[in-house]
């Protein structure tokens, strides 16, 4: 459309020479030519801002999600056991009864990294760790539903704008990591080579442009064997093998809101062993406190014969008993020990140290 002429005004203002009478319908049309100018302007940014540039769509996006909007987003997982409902197969079952809404035809955009951009490489094990450590054994529909996920969410202004920074997101936190196997220990598993590779290449087909259509424009997902709160408040788009797709309802679930640009650079951090141990630690000890009941464990028996801090020759927990388990490498030092002590040139039986016949939880 041809951008409409507006009319300088400047020489109708000029005070240098007396302006001529002009007759009254001059101004009637002057007016009328006015109106109609600005309506064509109108008209022709309204329509400009109908077909908006990446660049300011997206900038419009992210101004209408406030910080609290994120952080509430970031609290939306299953690592924090807060957000969880159900466990097993009663959330097998509910899960269940969540109706399945179906991609709705909204499928998302193609996502790319040129393999002459340095991040690529990077981003690429991102993408593959994702695969590896959170669908390996899942059908290979289902690999390709995850990294789809970790692309959607690239591509979505309310998460980080690059896949290492999606992948890793809240894993510096005690509890919240938006994908648990970059928190709970998984990552000093050594991989199957096998599922690796295959995990790759799904990744590495994902960032050269794979689009997985089952799963549309989706952003979260989890095992069908917890139900987390947060099932109820997005749209389930699909199940493939154990995972539940889900995407956001409204506009924010729209392929034209998917249009955050992506930073063009990766970074991995650093494996914090520290944290890692006291998760660990933590998740241990509220599992000896869930599962421990003051009393005994097991049913004493008189036909028995079972030591002081044992039941019925069995481990009583709630005593603190602990089974002590000797180091290998002395308990073969002792038995060279006494084979080297002879007596009349027989080898001298060795007695078993007191704390050896303890640990047996056995009486003579």
């Amino acid at each position: 459309m041809a951008q409409a002429e507006i009319l300088d005004l400047a020489d109708f203002h000029s005070d240098a020479v007396a302006a001529p009478a002009v007759p009254g319908w001059f101004w009637k049309a002057l007016l009328w030519l006015a109106i109609a100018t600005l309506a064509v302007v109108a008209g022709s940014r309204a329509l400009w801002a109908y077909n908006l540039p990446a660049e300011t769509e997206k900038a419009a996006a992210v101004s209408q999600i406030s910080p609290q909007k994120v952080a509430e987003l970031a609290n939306m997982n299953v690592d924090d056991h807060a957000q969880i409902m159900s466990e097993g197969l009663d959330a097998q079952q509910r899960n269940a009864l969540i109706p399945v809404i179906g991609a709705g035809g909204m499928q998302a955009a193609s996502f790319s990294i040129p393999a002459t951009n340095p991040a690529e490489m990077t981003a690429l094990r991102c993408l593959t760790q994702a695969v590896y450590y959170e669908a390996a054994v899942e059908p290979m529909p289902g690999r390709r539903a995850v990294a789809q996920v970790v692309l959607n969410r690239v591509r979505h202004p309310a998460y980080p704008n690059s896949v290492c920074g999606v992948v890793y997101q809240g894993s510096e936190r005690r509890t919240g990591c938006q994908f648990s196997f970059t928190c709970d220990g998984s990552l000093l598993r050594q991989p199957s080579v096998r599922a690796w590779t295959e995990a790759q290449a799904v990744a590495r087909a994902a960032l050269a442009g794979y689009v997985e259509p089952a799963v549309g424009t989706a952003t979260h997902y989890h095992a069908d064997y917890v139900l987390p709160k947060w099932a109820f408040q997005l749209a389930k788009t699909s199940q493939i093998g154990r995972h539940i797709f889900y995407r956001f309802n409204g506009g924010w679930g729209k392929p034209s809101y998917f249009t955050a640009r992506y930073a063009g650079a990766e970074r991995i951090p650093a494996l914090n062993l520290d944290a890692l141990n006291e998760r660990l630690l933590a998740s241990e000890a509220a599992a000896v406190t869930e599962t421990l009941v003051p009393g005994l464990t097991v049913a004493p028996s008189v036909t028995d014969r079972h030591a002081a801090a044992d039941v019925g020759g069995r481990i009583d927990t709630t005593r603190e008993w602990r089974l002590s388990i000797p180091d290998p490498t002395a308990a073969s030092s002792r038995y060279r020990s006494a084979l080297e002590t002879t007596e009349g040139g027989a080898p001298k039986a060795a007695e078993a140290p007191a704390e050896g016949r303890a640990a047996t939880g056995m009486q003579d």
